[in-house]
């Protein structure tokens, strides 16, 4: 490798060691499954199996694979530079600025929605169980708790991160070998049809619901948000975002699998709470009635609220590494003194959570797909970026990492990309396009910002 591929130290790049190094590579993989959720599957499970005629596994399987081309070059942007801005900074370092703004700022649609839509998702379940209480009033229970333990600093964090993954690891145990009780009991059999329907099969359906089933892979860019927060830096992130992505793979292929042989061939959920709540629904006849109460709980007041968490924490992070290059307003990159959290970002990505989730509360599967849309075009440009900075810039010989996935990872990515509805690539167009204008506006007014 080229001498000037060797990994830097955070200083190298300018910038001081303001955030605290206290999280392992342990901390890290919790951190990261937790982002990525084990039970993600469960609120947006209706919504998949409806799009992909019952072959959700088939869905949650084909947006692994295209997500492990992401993966990759997430790994090896994280070696080479140990900064916490993510696809931002990897993109910008990688190939110009100008381009790397662009894909923070598509990142940006994502992380700015999803703390929201999370509490929108917790608050659904909760609605489930507690009719009498509007959604609203859980978001904003949901938002200001999740802000309360991030102000608090990483460690509170990292240490409630390994209580909450293994309450939800619990739980999904559970699910398991219910299903397996129920399918010796004769309630269910093994069938092929949640992977593969040779009359429902269509590859435009398939790839048209990846947005949604990435929703529970878009954690690999949050792990790299950390990179400045391990002990070890990138090798540690580059080594955490693998083992997630195999970890999560099985679990999340393994829980649709088992919940789509329950469901009557030809079934589609109705909108509303039939959909938002066919997971937990099944679950009371998979296991028994009073699970669908535990699952429910578990998946609002731990799973998504843990998510939640992590989200709010991420978010923070890359609007804290973007305003510290002058690329949002500088009050953003305002670190806690006490605690080394960047609290003005914390607060600002509460606040936007508390109006987006209160106001955007019975849209969840547009925000849906609006989060997927800026995570798949920042994902899109990383790849961009690793082929062109390792592979054409420097010339590697490692022609898998820095040559084949990261050209299989634009195309299959890009696909799934034109498959978005129309409403959402209108959005998410217009969405760079003010990012454009906000580049511009930067430019002019910071004289040391080089966009260019």
């Amino acid at each position: 490798m080229n001498n000037t591929e060797k990994p830097h130290n955070l200083e190298e790049f300018g910038y001081k060691q303001e955030l605290r190094r206290s999280m392992s590579l342990s901390d890290v993989v919790v951190f990261g499954l937790i982002y990525m959720v084990p039970l993600a599957p469960l609120p947006v499970f209706g919504l998949i199996y409806n799009f992909s005629n019952g072959m959700a596994a088939l869905v949650y399987i084909v947006a692994a694979i295209a997500m492990v081309f992401s993966a990759i070059s997430y790994a090896e942007m994280a070696k080479r530079y140990p900064i916490a801005g993510s696809v931002y900074s990897y993109v910008q370092k990688g190939m110009n600025p100008f381009i790397g703004f662009i894909a923070g700022w598509a990142i940006l649609l994502d992380y700015l929605l999803l703390p929201a839509l999370l509490s929108v998702f917790a608050a659904t379940a909760m609605v489930s169980l507690l009719p009498s209480i509007p959604a609203w009033v859980w978001v904003i229970a949901f938002v200001i708790l999740a802000a309360i333990i991030n102000l608090r600093g990483m460690k509170l964090t990292a240490g409630m991160n390994k209580i909450f993954l293994i309450i939800q690891m619990i739980v999904l145990g559970i699910f398991v070998i219910g299903a397996l009780f129920a399918l010796a009991n004769g309630q269910a059999t093994l069938s092929w049809s949640p992977i593969y329907h040779s009359t429902n099969f269509n590859w435009t359906i398939v790839f048209g619901a990846i947005p949604l089933a990435a929703l529970s892979f878009i954690g690999f860019d949050a792990i790299s948000t950390l990179n400045e927060e391990a002990k070890g830096g990138g090798q540690t992130v580059s080594k955490a975002t693998m083992i997630v992505l195999v970890v999560v793979t099985i679990l999340f292929v393994m829980q649709v699998y088992l919940a789509s042989i329950f469901v009557p061939t030809g079934t589609y959920f109705a909108d509303g709470n039939e959909v938002n709540n066919a997971f937990y629904n099944l679950s009371a006849q998979v296991v028994a009635p009073w699970f669908k109460v535990v699952i429910t709980l578990t998946s609002a007041l731990v799973a998504i609220f843990a998510n939640s968490i992590a989200s709010q924490a991420t978010s923070s992070r890359l609007v804290f590494s973007m305003a510290r290059d002058g690329k949002l307003p500088k009050f953003l990159a305002w670190v806690n003194p006490k605690t080394k959290a960047p609290q003005n970002s914390m607060l600002f990505i509460a606040i936007l959570s508390l109006i987006i989730g209160v106001t955007g509360s019975a849209h969840q599967g547009f925000l849906t797909t609006l989060v997927t849309f800026g995570a798949l075009t920042a994902y899109i440009l990383l790849n961009l970026a690793v082929l062109y900075h390792f592979g054409i810039a420097h010339k590697s010989q490692r022609f898998f990492a820095h040559w084949i996935s990261p050209v299989l990872g634009t195309a299959v990515l890009g696909y799934a990309l034109w498959n978005t509805e129309i409403m959402t690539k209108i959005i998410g167009i217009g969405w760079l396009l003010i990012g454009i204008a906000v580049a511009v506006y930067f430019q002019k007014k910071n004289a040391n910002m080089a966009l260019t």
